[in-house]
């Protein structure tokens, strides 16, 4: 029998009930995963030839130093820039943290939660799972939130893989201790789903909000394009949220919309947020507590 569900909440959604009448919820996902890509010094075949930026392909077997940099960008340098807007702005977003990253540069993973943003785990290292074998995923999970720790002093509250395989959310709610997942891109609410017997909470995901466009097929050029799109998308949202609030995911990277001339698309994307009243920007784990609340597990 297929899990899959192609129905959802149909014609009439839940109403979301957020916080003070809010239209819309806003989750900010910044993706912190250098270090923890695909890489010839982890043991790969090859290094890491998705969202790198630069469009340099991967060669079996062969280290590709211009790929490494970009990663260590991020780390370096974009995550810093983006800290220090959130930090501006009064704003806090989810820390999307590939534990490798957060190893490779703990003093920044340790900077994003002294300023109170949520830890999530992205996971052990930023590999496509749906290849992993189960026993090595599962060792991956317990190793992610025990380096997290380790590295925080905080355990992470939710979870997102990125690319997960078929193994991955019955292999999350047998660890246990996550409020929620990240991994669907199938709505614009949370859902409750039953897994392996309990009840589990989704927080759906966006690979469309997302400046993944920021790359070598890409279908943002510039700063601009990225606040039209993303300012077209919370528009409608906005509009349907006077009936039925709704849930925005905004997606980044630190090596993507961490540069000087792609951030200024998100400060304008900002401006246009703080212009509208009844918007409630909120971590997952806040949006995961209030569903919990209002849409308890059936």
């Amino acid at each position: 029998m297929s899990d899959r569900d192609f129905v959802g909440y149909g014609e009439h959604p839940p109403h979301a009930n957020w916080p003070n009448g809010a239209r819309l919820a806003l989750n900010i996902n910044l993706n912190f995963e250098g270090g923890g890509e695909r890489s010839i010094l982890e043991g790969d075949g090859c290094s890491e030839g998705m969202l790198n930026d630069i469009g340099q392909p991967s060669i079996e077997g062969r280290r590709s130093p211009l790929v490494e940099s970009v990663f260590e960008y991020g780390s370096r340098v974009g995550g810093w820039r983006l800290l220090r807007l959130f930090r501006e702005r009064g704003i806090k977003v989810c820390l999307l943290a590939v534990a490798k990253a957060a190893e490779a540069n703990p003093a920044l993973t340790r900077a994003f939660v002294t300023d109170g943003h949520e830890l999530v785990s992205h996971g052990y290292r930023w590999i496509d799972y749906q290849l992993v074998p189960e026993e090595i995923e599962r060792a991956h999970i317990r190793r992610a939130v025990e380096t997290l720790e380790a590295v925080t002093g905080v355990r992470p509250t939710g979870w997102m893989t990125g690319r997960p395989g078929q193994n991955t959310r019955r292999l999350l709610v047998e660890h246990g201790g996550f409020a929620y997942d990240r991994d669907s891109l199938n709505d614009e609410l949370p859902y409750w789903l039953t897994v392996e017997g309990r009840p589990h909470l989704v927080v759906p995901y966006s690979f469309e909000t997302n400046d993944n466009r920021f790359n070598e097929n890409s279908g943002f050029s510039t700063g601009d394009d990225f606040a039209r799109y993303m300012c077209d998308c919370f528009d409608v949202l906005y509009a349907e949220g006077a009936h039925t609030p709704r849930l925005m995911s905004l997606a980044i990277h630190d090596r993507l919309i961490g540069r000087p001339g792609r951030i200024t698309g998100l400060m304008r994307f900002l401006d246009h947020v703080a212009s509208h009243p009844d918007v409630w920007i909120a971590t997952g784990a806040e949006i995961a507590a209030h569903w919990r609340s209002v849409h308890p597990a059936p």
